[in-house]
This record gives structure tokens, C-alpha cells and sequence, in this order.
């Protein structure tokens, strides 16, 4: 059930034909939509390669990466900070700490923060990853093709929990963040509760009956960002080659020519889904996203995804936003690729960001996925893809 028409359980006109019985009626109408949690080997299918292999094949000296631990933070840059900062709560986000022309914004989650907004006009200042240790932070300074944009190693003075940062743009310019030696959080932060749900067999929530609390869509952690590139296959090597970024998944488009070795269509691949290799240790499918442009578009940040609770806390945010007047961009749907239920919207200057849950996890072992890149293959269910999601 890993293809979309299988997904969709679209009924041909061969599968027709063939259950027609002798009389030439057809016996049953279309098959009812099914869902289940297939493993990682099914799901991915035989269109797939093993990522060490995947690494070798490309020279990808593992020793030499610096080491990402998660993506725990976005930078961005915003005129009005109180404009934003209404956003940001309407959002699910918490104030936790203000500056003078800079904020912080925290979930319920782990982190310190996972959004850090400074006054000034409309720019995207970068996703920011933890790294292992200080040596990572030098070791960033010096990749080839990036160009050093803060002095050296910072110290973090005023954010909360502290730490150092540096920060690099990659070779098309886009600014990258690397903290480390953030104090953990001490504070206990409330959570969500989890709710019981009855099927038509299980039937756990006895005399205990579901009821919510209109409000925003509260943020536990940011999951990940995307970025939309010129050079797609100089960029994938970029930064596979310099961090411990692996793909879960790589799109494509089929060309018009066959590769005399294989005697396949050659493929140009276009999109990146790419997570944080850990090991053995489960990771989300993705923590960064990338694809090429669109032609004349401009390269730019594409999004920032920030996980909520379950589908009941991503639609009652739904609903807030829409009663506060932000505008939409898709949702809510479920992607295939990752497998979150998603929802994506504008902030007020423009930027997209998505509410998400019930992501996939992946690890090591989990066979990289090759698919055709397509509006089609986006979502299993859901509004129309609009435009300005493509762009």
C-alpha cells in the first residue's frame, strides 16, 4: 500500500472488468479506504538502498561531518516584534524571554526555545542544530564553501539557557545555525493530555466523555525546515557530505534518455528528505527538507515545522486561526512522505509555517526511499495543493 493509487484505492477499469462475474454485472462497488501502520521496509518498497551504501558511493567521510544532535531552534527577523508576537501565540508558542529588539519563544517540549524572532526588516536568519560538542562548533567555521557570518564562536549572553553559536551560509547564501553547551530545562511544563479513543471493537473510554477547550494549537518542538535551491545537486552534497544528514527520501523526475547500464530511464533527482543520522537511536523522517526551484521563482526558505499534540489539538488550532483572520495556505491533510498530518500557514510577514503531528521515525536501518517527484504524491488526503505551496 505504499503507492498512491493503491493509497487511494482507486478502482480501475481493468480491476473492474476482471470482477465482473459471468452474467457481465459488476459483483461490488469501490473498495472502502483502508489505513494501517506498515514497517519501514514494506512502507519505503523495493525502490529503495541502504544509506551506508548510499554514503560510500558518494566519498562521504563520516568522521570528517560535524556531528548534529537536533534541530532545536528558527531565527528569523520581523519589522514589528509585537505583531509577531501575537502571531507566534495565536501559533501555540510562549513567550519566554524579551530583549531589547529580540525574543524568545518557547514550546512544551524539551528546549529552551524553538523560535527566535529579532527586530529589523523581513529576514530568514536559518534553522539552528545542537552539535555534540565545541569542536563541532570549530570544526563548522571551517567547511568548504561556506561563509562565516558570525565572529567566530558567539556566546549566547542573553538567550535563555545561554550556550554558543556559530553561524555560516552554505554556498547559495542560506544562513545555517549551530549551538552548543545550552543548560537543560529545569522547569516542568505542562502537557497535553492523551486522550483515549474507542473503534468499533476497542472500546477503552468508558463514562468518560471527550470535551476541549477552544485556543491555539500549542507547539511542543520545532521538527523541521525547508529550503528551495538553485543547484539541487551541489546543495545535497553540501550538506550531506559536512553534516550527519542522510535521506529517508529522494524524488525525482524520469529524463528522456536511458542509462546504458541499467537500461532504466535516467532520473534527476530534485527533492531531498533528509534526517539526522544517529544511529541506532530513532529520529524523525525528516529534520531538513530541500528542493529545486521552480523556474522564476527566487531561492528561498520554503517552511518551518512545529509538532502539536494529536489531530484533535491540530484541528481546534485550525479553527483558531481561521477565527483570528491569518490566511491559510493547505491543510489540513496528511502527507505520505512522513506520514504527518499536516497544516501550513502564513505568518503576517509572509514566511510559511506548519502545524504537524503523528510524524514517522526512522533510524539507520530504515531503507532510503527513491519516488517521481508530484503534486500527487503529496498528500493521501486533503485540500488541493495550491499553487503557492509549489512555489
Amino acid at each position: 500500500m505504499n503507492k498512491l493509487d493503491e493509497l487511494k484505492h482507486n478502482l480501475t477499469e481493468e480491476k473492474l472488468q476482471n470482477e465482473k462475474p459471468s452474467n457481465g454485472t459488476v459483483s461490488r462497488g469501490p473498495s472502502p479506504n483502508r489505513g494501517q501502520s506498515l514497517r519501514d521496509v514494506d512502507a519505503v518498497g523495493p525502490d529503495a538502498e541502504d544509506k551506508r551504501e548510499w554514503q560510500k558511493k558518494r566519498g562521504i567521510d563520516r568522521s570528517k561531518q560535524v556531528k548534529l544532535v537536533k534541530l532545536c531552534h528558527m531565527r528569523y527577523q520581523h519589522p514589528d516584534l509585537n505583531k509577531i508576537t501575537t502571531f507566534l501565540r495565536d501559533f501555540g508558542m510562549h513567550v519566554t524571554k524579551k530583549g531589547d529588539g529580540e525574543r524568545w519563544f518557547r514550546g512544551y517540549g524539551p528546549d529552551q526555545y524553538v523560535y527566535y524572532a529579532k527586530q529589523g526588516p523581513k529576514k530568514y536568519l536559518g534553522g539552528a542544530f545542537e552539535v555534540e560538542s565545541r569542536e563541532d562548533l570549530e570544526k563548522a567555521l571551517k567547511i568548504p564553501g561556506a561563509t562565516v557570518l558570525s565572529d567566530g564562536i558567539e556566546e549566547m549572553k542573553d538567550a535563555p539557557g545561554g550556550g554558543y553559536i556559530v553561524t555560516i551560509a552554505d554556498p547559495e547564501g542560506f544562513p545555517i545555525n549551530f549551538v552548543h553547551g545550552q543548560a537543560e530545562v529545569k522547569e516542568e511544563r505542562a502537557k497535553p493530555a492523551k486522550l483515549m479513543l474507542n473503534d468499533e471493537v476497542d472500546k477503552p473510554r468508558q463514562k468518560a466523555f471527550q470535551r476541549f477547550d477552544p485556543g491555539p494549537a500549542e507547539v511542543h518542538k520545532l521538527g523541521h525546515f525547508g529550503l528551495n535551491v538553485e543547484n539541487f545537486p551541489a546543495q545535497m552534497a553540501w550538506y550531506t557530505q559536512n553534516f550527519n544528514i542522510v535521506p529517508s527520501d529522494i524524488l525525482y523526475v524520469p529524463l528522456d534518455k536511458i542509462d546504458p547500464e541499467t537500461n532504466q530511464p535516467v532520473r534527476k533527482e530534485v527533492a531531498l528528505f533528509g534526517h539526522i543520522d544517529r544511529g541506532q537511536d530513532l529520529v524523525d523522517h525528516h529534520t531538513f527538507f530541500m528542493t529545486t526551484l521552480t523556474p522564476g521563482v527566487e531561492k528561498h526558505v520554503h517552511h518551518s515545522s512545529f509538532e502539536v499534540h494529536d489531530f484533535d489539538t491540530q484541528a481546534l488550532g485550525h479553527q483558531w486561526l481561521v477565527e483570528k483572520k491569518y490566511t491559510p495556505v493547505w491543510g489540513v491533510g496528511r502527507h505520505i512522505l512522513g506520514s504527518q498530518i499536516f497544516d501550513y500557514w502564513w505568518d503576517i510577514n509572509g514566511f510559511m509555517v506548519e502545524h504537524y503531528a503523528d510524524g514517522d521515525l526512522v533510524n539507520i536501518d530504515t531503507p532510503m526511499g527513491f519516488g517521481p517527484a508530484g503534486h500527487e504524491g503529496l498528500a493521501v488526503w486533503g485540500p488541493d495543493v495550491p499553487t503557492e505551496f509549489l512555489e
